[in-house]
């Protein structure tokens, strides 16, 4: 099925027109395409329908491409590359590093470095609170951890002063923010084409 005039018809929708060309809308397709294969034998995610990783994975992660500044930028447990490598072929002005524990997934997010020749992306295998760059991050990003507080806990050393975390979230974690006693900077609404469910980005910075 030809799933780049739906993509096309979704970054419209997003107002991202003017940021993702044709050209990044076929390598964001070219990825899909590759998580899709590598799927089959490494079970990188539960989600298998084309249609579906369009919405649940792409679009997800496209929606967050206006939060997100020039710079530095992690992903933490980003699994397949979501939204990391999405992120990375959409902002050129983004120097992104992807983390993740899980051995199978950092070969295979190697592995779209190498094919989509994103020059602005990095793929460290390893678990993010034994993980030491040479610097610290801006912007430290994740939609897999269920919990704020742990996010927040673990990449702490790897925020720089004035750094901005954003927690991509279902619906808005109040009793979470509260435990953590964590003030979001902001609490954005994301609207996903075709997703029924609610998406918030919770951001909030390193005050220190």
């Amino acid at each position: 099925m030809q799933l780049l005039p739906q993509l096309s018809a979704g970054v419209e929708a997003l107002g991202l027109q003017s940021v993702l060309s044709i050209a990044m809308q076929e390598q964001c397709l070219a990825y899909l395409s590759l998580l899709q294969k590598w799927n089959k034998v490494y079970n990188l995610t539960a989600v298998r329908d084309p249609q579906e990783m369009l919405v649940l994975h792409l679009m997800d992660s496209l929606s967050v491409l206006p939060h997100i500044q020039p710079g530095q930028l992690l992903d933490v447990g980003s699994g397949g590359g979501l939204p990391g490598l999405v992120v990375a072929i959409a902002r050129p002005d983004v120097e992104v590093t992807t983390i993740d524990t899980v051995q199978k997934k950092a070969i295979f997010m190697r592995q779209v470095k190498a094919e989509l020749g994103l020059a602005n992306a990095q793929v460290v295998h390893g678990r993010v609170e034994a993980y030491h760059p040479p610097s610290p991050f801006s912007q430290i990003i994740s939609r897999a951890f269920s919990d704020i507080a742990l996010f927040k806990q673990l990449t702490d050393h790897l925020i720089a002063p004035n750094g901005r975390w954003l927690a991509m979230k279902g619906l808005v974690p109040s009793d979470e923010l509260a435990q953590a006693r964590i003030v979001p900077t902001e609490v954005i609404r994301l609207q996903v084409p075709h997703l029924q469910a609610e998406r918030h980005l919770i951001v909030f910075e390193n005050n220190k």
